[in-house]
């Protein structure tokens, strides 16, 4: 079943995302964000590949101005920062389990991978970024303390009209 609160996906949105992942996208379920230029930013996946293999990560950004923005925090070391404030703030480790225990039962309303691994490093550490802000332009904010972050930091340089499909 379609969740209503994303798109369909359409041939020429599965063109688009091809194009700007550089290959035919894979588990492509739905549009879960646009970019304000109108191209998939963020696609849902289904929990499993064509050929049954898992494929846990629910959200995918195809985006790729974000990605490039997400690959240039990441090589800052921020996720090395936001790993270690996991350790010494309780109310952000409490916050950001809750984001992880929020992808695994939306994954799992799909389709049930029989494991508790989620995406991003969620719950015990942040690994990628891409992941934790593609759940963020899903969902909207709130619910992924990493992935409202990382939205912030991007703030500045996204979202913008300017965005294109390659």
């Amino acid at each position: 079943m379609q969740d209503t609160r994303f798109e369909p996906v359409t041939e020429a949105d599965r063109a688009v995302v091809a194009e700007q992942l550089g290959r035919p996208p894979r588990a492509m379920r739905a549009i879960a964000a646009r970019c304000p230029s109108g191209h998939p930013a963020v696609v849902q996946t289904n929990p499993r590949l064509e050929n049954g293999t898992p494929f846990p990560t629910l959200y995918y950004l195809t985006c790729p101005k974000l990605c490039s923005l997400v690959g240039g925090l990441e090589a800052s070391g921020v996720m090395r920062e936001m790993t270690d404030r996991l350790a010494t703030d309780e109310d952000l480790a409490v916050a950001y389990r809750k984001a992880h225990e929020s992808y695994l039962a939306e994954r799992d309303a799909i389709e049930s991978l029989g494991h508790d691994v989620s995406a991003g490093g969620m719950p015990t550490r942040v690994k990628c970024l891409h992941v934790h802000l593609a759940h963020r332009l899903a969902v909207g904010p709130g619910v992924n303390p990493f992935g409202d972050e990382t939205y912030e930091l991007l703030r500045g340089d996204w979202p913008s009209g300017d965005c294109a499909a390659s």
